[in-house]
Formats: structure tokens, C-alpha cells, sequence
């Protein structure tokens, strides 16, 4: 049984909590906030549980094997190294870090002790996206033009963090898992709209070898909220509405197709073609359980995570980037190539 301590029970931490209580092969000891209010609720649902407002008790508890870090960005690398010099296998919020070179050294910390991190990149664990990845691993689609999101709602607004680290990074995520390459550069634009606070819309174009281009469009001032995903392929296009209750994903055979005219090699014929749509059936598990189910089998058969360190690097150094060009007005900025572990 594999006893986990959680760190933060804010508007997140209780999700995770409820997870890990209930997934078979792990149990929440202890949970620790700032607040004696919010511990006072988490002991009221889970009366076995012991709290404490100091998060440190978690670091020298024998019994506490694996700490869930569901905090502020600007404290994860503290808390994350801390309890992994501890000994203890650390689950992590989106982002892992602040900077990559933060989580460069969770990464080191991590394979050094041999102990599992993983980065909280909640939609890789959703049916619908396992599902995309599937589908584009089989070629279905052909070969990759287009991935372009729209991820906009009212609020909720970040203090400490601007809406691509917020938001984008879910999509940035998605993206990292789902597509065959890494970006190669990426150019932001962005601004802010509340005195003083980050920025709440922004605006990525990712670019990739080759043809593929990615689009990722945030928004904390839009009037509804959207979840919408276009990806497009030479052969198949795939629209993913996290929104939809059923069909999250569908799957359009449709496209075009480039006949150039023998006779005249200025002229080419562009045919539209359009077939049948259908939607995938989908693992309907919530993502967060499928999540917790998979930190405990890392952690038990010694298995690598798919949201591992690398992961999480891969997607904080794009942050650090969008967030650099945004500064620059849209300039655009190169991208290091983090390894794949899979």
C-alpha cells in the first residue's frame, strides 16, 4: 500500500486527494496546507487523515512514501527537492518548474535516487487524448499539418502566473504527447488587461520541421468558455471538444487532394474530398484516477512515467520561451531540443 502525503488543499489538491484515497494500492495520510480552515474540511471528509500547516512534517514522516506537490509554481522546486532528498517519489502540479533550469535538477535529483517524478499534465490521462495519440501513431490521419486550439474562459485569473503558464500549458502538453516532433521555435504575443496582474490573453504559433505548424490561442476575458482542438493530417482531421459530454472526439475523413495539370505546369486542380465522420469510443475513467493509477505502478514495478521530468522540461522550456517573445512583441525564439524517454 503506498501511503502519499499531500502538499496544498486549495482548488486542486482536494481532486488529487480524493483520488489517491480512493485508488486501489495507495492511501492519503497526511495533507498539509497554510490554512486551518481548509485542513479542518479535508479532516472532515477523510476523518482518518492527519494535517498539519507545516509541510516539512511530511518530509520526516517514515510512513509517508510518495508527497503530492499541489502548490504555487514558484514553490514546486523547493518542495519537490526537498522531499526527494528525503526519499520520497514526488508527484508534481503543472508546471514541474519555474525555470527549466529548476527542473533540470528535480530531473538529476530524481534518477539519482531513483525515486519516480511526475509532472501533473492532467489531459495526457483523458481517454480523448490517449485516443488522439492513438490514432495519430497509426498513421490514420497521414501526415501532420495542423495542430490549432482554442482554450478561452472567464477567469479563473492567476496571480502569480500569466495565462500561457496557466492555460497554453495544458495544450503544450497534449501537443508534447500527442505529435511525432518537438517544436523548433516559437513566437507569443500577449497582453495584459487588469493593472498590475499577468498577462490574460496570448497568442502561440509554434513551429515545427517540415510542414507542421501549431496555433494555441488563451484567454482568461472571453464571454464563454471553449475547449475546441483542430488537428489536421494529409489523409484524416480530428476535432477534439473537451465540452462535448459524449463525443469528445471526432474523427472527419475529409481533405484535399493536388492534381497538377500535365499540360500546363502553372495550373494545378485542388479536389475537395468528403467522406464519413465518426466518433471513437472513449475510455471513459476520470483522468486524474487513470493518473494515480500510473504514479503507483511506476512506483511499483519501476516503470518510467509518461508525464515524466523530461516531459515537464520539454513543456517548461517552451513557457520560457513564449514567454520571452511575448516580451519581445512576437520575436521569434529558438527552441533546445529536450530527449524523449519513449
Amino acid at each position: 500500500m503506498l501511503n502519499v502525503g499531500v502538499i496544498g488543499y486549495g482548488y486542486w489538491g482536494p481532486n488529487l486527494v480524493r483520488n489517491f484515497a480512493e485508488a486501489p494500492g495507495s492511501q492519503v495520510v497526511t495533507v498539509s496546507d497554510l490554512r486551518q480552515e481548509r485542513l479542518a474540511e479535508a479532516q472532515r471528509r477523510y476523518p482518518a487523515i492527519k494535517t498539519t500547516t507545516d509541510y516539512r512534517d511530511l518530509f520526516t514522516d517514515f510512513d509517508v512514501d510518495a508527497v503530492a506537490i499541489v502548490t504555487p509554481v514558484s514553490t514546486h522546486f523547493e518542495l519537490a527537492m526537498q522531499a526527494l532528498q528525503a526519499g520520497k517519489h514526488v508527484l508534481v502540479e503543472k508546471p514541474l518548474a519555474a525555470t527549466s533550469e529548476q527542473a533540470v535538477r528535480l530531473i538529476e535529483e530524481a534518477d539519482r535516487r531513483n525515486q519516480v517524478l511526475l509532472v501533473d499534465h492532467t489531459f495526457v490521462y483523458t481517454g480523448a487524448v490517449r485516443k488522439i495519440r492513438e490514432l495519430v501513431a497509426s498513421d490514420d490521419l497521414g501526415d501532420i499539418y495542423y495542430y490549432d486550439s482554442v482554450r478561452v474562459n472567464l477567469g479563473l485569473f492567476r496571480h502569480d502566473v500569466n495565462v500561457i503558464w496557466d492555460l497554453v500549458i495544458h495544450d503544450l502538453s497534449i501537443m508534447d504527447y500527442v505529435l511525432p516532433s518537438q517544436p523548433r521555435a516559437v513566437s507569443a504575443t500577449g497582453m495584459s488587461h487588469i493593472p498590475g496582474e499577468p498577462e490574460n490573453i496570448a497568442y502561440l504559433t509554434l513551429f515545427f520541421d517540415g510542414s507542421l505548424i501549431g496555433h494555441i490561442h488563451a484567454n482568461w476575458l472571453a464571454p464563454v468558455k471553449v475547449r475546441r482542438t483542430l488537428i489536421g493530417g494529409s489523409r484524416k482531421m480530428i476535432v477534439y471538444d473537451d465540452l462535448e459530454p459524449s463525443e469528445k472526439v471526432k474523427v472527419y475523413d475529409k481533405g484535399v487532394t493536388v492534381n497538377e495539370n500535365p499540360e500546363d505546369i502553372y495550373q494545378m486542380l485542388i479536389d475537395y474530398r468528403t467522406g464519413d465522420m465518426w466518433a471513437p469510443q472513449l475510455q471513459r475513467t476520470e483522468a486524474l484516477r487513470t493518473e494515480a493509477l500510473h504514479f503507483i505502478r511506476c512506483i511499483e514495478e519501476g516503470e518510467r512515467p509518461i508525464t515524466d521530468g523530461e516531459a515537464g522540461l520539454r513543456v517548461v522550456r517552451i513557457l520560457e520561451a513564449a514567454t520571452q517573445s511575448m516580451r519581445g512583441q512576437g520575436r521569434l525564439v529558438e527552441l533546445e531540443t529536450v530527449r524523449r524517454t519513449a
